[in-house]
């Protein structure tokens, strides 16, 4: 169905841009999934999604490197409050977007980006970075009991759950073992917890099964283990790549996380 903009909110549009308030480069402001043959010949839109224990603006550095190379890109805040609602709300916003889409998940985003996919024709790619690809039935509880040592972790009584941050005293090896130290203490002071249901929600979709994925191995991890996202990256068929990197790759090592998402989007139509 395509909406048409009524007089009213064009008038309101003119106000506004009257009053200097713009949109963001590249945040449309309809819904409308429709395509143009300027769409169609345009770079594809990356869709970054965080993972737990961080936020968007992890992703500054890599964000930065992709809007230089002329990709509109969004980082999204995952609500972080359930594998069934987190995938809800991206898969929701990704309908939002015109035109082919690399979504790229980092740790827990993954599972997040496998789930929400499977509903959006217009992702072409899917990228794992360091990143949960569980299939069907599984939760990333599953999962992360395969990885060890154990993440020593924060539990916090919320209403209508239990949220789980990692110990601000073993963040930076669990998490940025190769981020400077002032680094990773902010980093760690600003955490955002997850909901239990993170890890105790079933996943219930494969996207990785119809979409091309790729995924960014992390070789120095203590969050993932290494041999963990091997596993997962062969038995979902992703074109793989490595780096000497700790869990939180998108701040140590921008650059690798950078070039995966580019040959993703290179390599896809």
């Amino acid at each position: 169905m395509r909406f048409r903009i009524s007089r009213r909110v064009a008038l309101a549009a003119g106000a506004l841009t009257l009053l200097g308030v713009t949109t963001a480069p590249g945040v449309a402001m309809a819904t409308d999934k429709g395509h143009s043959p300027a769409a169609a010949s345009a770079k594809p839109t990356v869709v970054l999604v965080h993972g737990a224990w961080a936020d968007s603006s992890s992703w500054s550095q890599v964000l930065e490197r992709l809007r230089k190379d002329g990709y509109p890109v969004r980082a999204i805040a995952n609500p972080l409050q359930g594998l069934t609602s987190d995938s809800a709300y991206v898969s929701s916003y990704l309908s939002t977007i015109k035109g082919p889409v690399v979504l790229v998940g980092h740790s827990y985003g993954g599972a997040v980006i496998t789930n929400s996919a499977a509903s959006d024709p217009d992702v072409k790619a899917l990228v794992y970075i360091a990143g949960f690809i569980p299939e069907k039935g599984e939760t990333v509880g599953d999962l992360a009991a395969q990885s060890s040592p154990a993440i020593p972790l924060v539990q916090t009584e919320v209403p209508g759950g239990t949220d789980v941050s990692i110990d601000p005293d073993h963040f930076r090896d669990a998490f940025a073992g190769d981020v400077d130290k002032t680094t990773a203490a902010d980093l760690a002071a600003v955490q955002r917890p997850a909901n239990t249901k993170a890890v105790t929600d079933a996943s219930v979709q494969e996207a990785f099964r119809t979409i091309p994925s790729w995924s960014l191995i992390t070789r120095q991890d203590h969050a993932i283990a290494p041999a963990l996202q091997h596993s997962m990256s062969k038995r979902a068929g992703a074109h793989t790549e490595e780096v000497n990197a700790s869990h939180a790759v998108m701040i140590s090592h921008p650059s690798a996380v950078t070039h995966i998402i580019e040959d993703a989007a290179r390599n896809t139509k």
